[in-house]
């Protein structure tokens, strides 16, 4: 560990990537809890893809990929909360319909234009794409969302648990849901860099999971979500570097050990009782 920790000051490529890395995952985490609540677990994965699809053909266009893919994938994320899970195309096969129409419009695009590398890294995460503006928006993007979680935190735990029951007592469901989704499409975007399109929904599912095997309380739940995403992704980072594997691919596995010690701690705790009986 101390090996690492004195990498972090050596190389200024693994610094920026650890404090953006955090921002993200700390973001991720708070909003993941809302969006598995409402059932909408996936859709990191979806607007991972929609993001990458804008990426590429914003590339080919000669535009900057980075500003123009937010606007469009935060649209992405209002339209599919709000209107995914009414009528026949259930929240869930708008969210698959998304992806994979997304996905394949940028490799699509990238096929014809020619492969970019630039682009690879955003498909597939890279620990050098970092650069301090990334680094600047992610620490921007964390203290957004906090301030705005703080917020609407009553309104966010309504609409979560009971949609319909907020709209009617009078609170704003249609606004909290909006900046769910904005806040959602702008951490999905930024967390490509490290994580890549194809894993970055990882840091939205794994700890809400982990921390609703562990605690009984939204509160609690919240907390630990967030503390088990700082873990997972500093022993992935850590696991990434002394290993010498992709940055994504590791912080994933790390996370997905998190969430089996969880459940399999769960499943013990819920046996103990039976025998003793």
């Amino acid at each position: 560990m101390s090996e690492f920790l004195s990498a972090l000051k050596d190389y200024p490529f693994l610094l920026r990537a650890m404090t953006a890395g955090v921002c993200v995952a700390v973001c991720a985490a708070l909003l993941g809890v809302n969006l598995v609540l409402k059932r909408y677990s996936m859709i990191g994965d979806g607007l991972s893809h929609t993001a990458f699809g804008a990426l590429a053909v914003s590339s080919a266009l000669g535009l900057a990929p980075l500003w123009a893919a937010i606007p469009i994938t935060v649209l992405a994320a209002i339209l599919l909360l709000r209107f995914g899970g009414k009528g026949k195309l259930g929240g869930d096969s708008a969210v698959a319909l998304l992806s994979v129409s997304a996905l394949a419009a940028g490799v699509l695009v990238l096929s014809l234009k020619g492969a970019n590398a630039d682009l690879n890294s955003y498909l597939f995460g890279s620990l050098l794409a970092l650069s301090r503006q990334d680094t600047i928006l992610s620490e921007g993007l964390a203290v957004l969302v906090l301030l705005l979680y703080a917020i609407f935190y009553h309104q966010l735990f309504a609409v979560s648990f009971d949609e319909p029951f907020a709209r009617a007592a009078g609170l704003p469901a249609g606004l909290s849901g909006a900046v769910l989704a904005a806040l959602t499409a702008a951490v999905v975007v930024l967390g490509m860099r490290l994580m890549g399109a194809l894993l970055i929904s990882a840091l939205i599912l794994f700890p809400p999971l982990a921390a609703m095997r562990s605690f009984g309380s939204y509160r609690a739940v919240t907390l630990g979500a967030v503390a088990f995403a700082l873990l997972g992704f500093g022993a992935g980072l850590a696991a990434s570097w002394f290993l010498g594997t992709p940055a994504g691919a590791s912080i994933v596995m790390c996370n997905l050990a998190v969430y089996l010690v969880c459940w399999g701690t769960a499943k013990l705790r819920a046996a103990l009782p039976r025998r003793s009986e």
